[in-house]
């Protein structure tokens, strides 16, 4: 069965400098069994292609539900030096929001 990221989760991203930190949170705990299963960092390295230039990290908040992402070098050196249209990432965890996920086993 596949459903769509934001079925299940709510996401917020912004900037750290050169790097985007993406959050993405669950409705409840079955999602969050979901998400912490099927959205590693490798798919999302392969979502953000050609946008994210650098690796991405995985960070585990279950007391909130939450899963955090940090995509290192993705805003073109950051808000205050880059040209990009987005240099906040500010637009990233909606972008993520979009990913199917396939949660057959």
């Amino acid at each position: 069965m596949k459903i769509k990221l934001r079925d299940i989760a709510h996401g917020r991203s912004g900037d750290k400098g050169d790097a985007a930190n993406v959050g993405i949170i669950a409705y409840d705990d079955k999602g969050y069994e979901i998400i912490k299963k099927h959205l590693t960092a490798e798919r999302v390295k392969k979502h953000f292609e050609g946008i994210c230039k650098g690796k991405v990290e995985r960070f585990e908040l279950p007391n909130l539900r939450a899963l955090n992402f940090i995509l290192h070098n993705t805003l073109d050196g950051g808000g205050t030096v880059s040209l990009m249209l987005d240099a906040q990432g500010k637009t990233l965890a909606a972008a993520l929001l979009r990913m199917e996920l396939d949660i057959e086993d």
